[in-house]
């Protein structure tokens, strides 16, 4: 049975923290508790006020707003169409990636999943193809509600080399062979800066670069997922060579340059609480494959959005995202939101807990497939979903990218397909929390590292055959005796 009724580690001392949770949290054991059994253990249902100081479940729209974008804020123009902050805004899109916005069609949206959603709505078809580094579970899910093949193309230093700067790229021989055989099929290459399931890693310019030239030599438009293109640029500043004396608004302006298009999350490296945008060159290899491409985005951006010059955000968001992009690539936050990412890597290293490194930008990995090497624990058990599922009693919320958000289940052979990768993510957001926060975090993570083997399974009760089943999905902790224990748990440190 689990029993963590004590586990105070040496690397940290925690008062201070756990005086600012119980100044802040007044939620009980119990009450925490019955809220995670009524939500099914899903953290996504999970109610955020009885979260303790700890809630990286997400780094999308959870940034705390510099003073800056507050006095922009009021500055924001409500009219309907041609408000003041569209201009604004789109001067600062030229600016901060290095564009002609004059020789761009920009479409703006509430956020990116509903850009990727036009995008991919609309150059939909039987038998296509979109490589890419690495699909996050919305962008797969919008491409194969499509119907189209999203084909992942990790980078095989990966697990070859463990000290590898840029595990995020996509595998350039892969995506050679697959041009040179399916050409026809492929309407678009995709890089996503950073690779957010390929662990946050960061891609390089030289990777970047090598994916360009292969999409020139078959003719084929290459985008890029931009939502972290500030932090990406910093690794690269940091780990590629020839780019050390280069600023990093420099660098962002030389991702963006190589590709046709991108879509973009601005509750990102937008430092802002909602928005997102698609970015497409007007001369872009795409209208010739969709002549009509332009019109039709314009009518679904208008259909499902609103006007164009507002797209489904509200003044007061343009200007917050416009200052937040004028924000993002200075060098002095990067240092430290980046900064902040690494010690609490570091601290859960220090601790023994099986981390992903290097380090991303905008969260730490945890490997479930380590964490209970030596357990009876399956891939199939689903411990990444009990690992956060009994945070929750701590007041933690991170979320599993994994065996069960990544995976599959056929209803009719009731077999269940799994990812090649295993992780629960730990997720920073902006400008939130301070370093004792994260080390809180770490602690209760540690605590349940320590009583690995006696993690119970997650069993999916109801959703595990749906599509994007890990937003939805419900589950009990066997054995069912895990009640006992994890009140226990839920007081151990006070």
């Amino acid at each position: 049975m689990l029993d963590l009724t004590s586990f105070e580690t040496p690397h940290h001392p925690r008062s201070h923290v756990n005086s600012l949770v119980r100044l802040h949290n007044p939620f009980t054991e119990d009450q925490r508790l019955e809220a995670a059994i009524k939500a099914g253990w899903n953290v996504f249902q999970f109610p955020s006020e009885m979260l303790c100081g700890g809630d990286l479940l997400s780094d999308s729209g959870t940034t705390t707003m510099t003073t800056e974008q507050f006095s922009a804020l009021v500055l924001g123009d409500e009219s309907y169409g041609s408000n003041w902050g569209y201009f604004q805004l789109l001067e600062t899109i030229g600016e901060t990636f290095g564009i002609d916005t004059d020789e761009w069609e920009i479409y703006l949206f509430h956020q990116a999943r509903a850009a990727e959603h036009a995008l991919f709505t609309h150059i939909a078809g039987e038998d296509l193809i979109v490589p890419a580094n690495s699909f996050f579970d919305t962008t797969r899910a919008n491409a194969e509600a499509n119907k189209i093949d999203a084909r992942d193309l990790v980078c095989q230093n990966f697990n070859d080399d463990p000290d590898y700067p840029f595990k995020g790229n996509l595998d350039i021989d892969a995506l050679g062979q697959l041009l040179e055989e399916h050409c026809e099929q492929i309407p678009l290459v995709i890089s996503t800066i950073t690779n957010n399931t390929g662990g946050g890693q960061p891609v390089s310019m030289e990777n970047i670069r090598a994916t360009r030239a292969l999409c020139d030599a078959h003719g084929i438009p290459f985008f890029l997922d931009a939502c972290r293109f500030a932090e990406n640029a910093w690794f690269i500043k940091e780990r590629e060579e020839g780019y050390a004396d280069k600023s990093v608004a420099a660098i962002a302006k030389e991702e963006l340059s190589f590709c046709d298009g991108f879509t973009i999350s601005f509750k990102k490296d937008g430092l802002a609480n909602m928005g997102g945008a698609l970015a497409i060159r007007k001369d872009s290899r795409l209208t010739e494959r969709y002549p009509d491409i332009f019109d039709a985005l314009r009518d679904h951006q208008i259909l499902v959005e609103g006007h164009p010059t507002y797209g489904g955000l509200s003044g007061r968001d343009i200007m917050t995202i416009t200052v937040g992009l004028q924000t993002v690539i200075k060098e002095e936050y990067l240092k430290g939101r980046i900064g902040q990412v690494y010690e609490f890597g570091a601290y859960l290293k220090k601790l023994g807990i099986p981390v992903i490194e290097p380090f991303g930008g905008h969260a730490v990995y945890i490997d479930m497939d380590r964490f209970f090497e030596g357990t009876s624990m399956e891939k199939g058990d689903f411990g990444g979903i009990s690992l956060t599922a009994l945070l929750l009693l701590k007041g933690v919320r991170l979320c599993e990218l994994g065996a069960f958000a990544f995976g599959t289940y056929d209803p009719g052979t009731e077999n269940e397909t799994f990812p090649p990768r295993n992780f629960v993510r730990a997720a920073v957001p902006r400008n939130k929390y301070e370093i004792q926060d994260l080390y809180y975090v770490a602690d209760c993570i540690k605590g349940l590292y320590d009583q690995r083997d006696s993690i119970p399974k997650a069993v999916p009760v109801w959703g595990k055959d749906k599509a994007l089943r890990h937003f939805k999905a419900r589950f009990e902790l066997v054995p069912q005796s895990h009640n006992a224990a994890v009140k226990q748990y839920a007081s151990a440190v006070s």
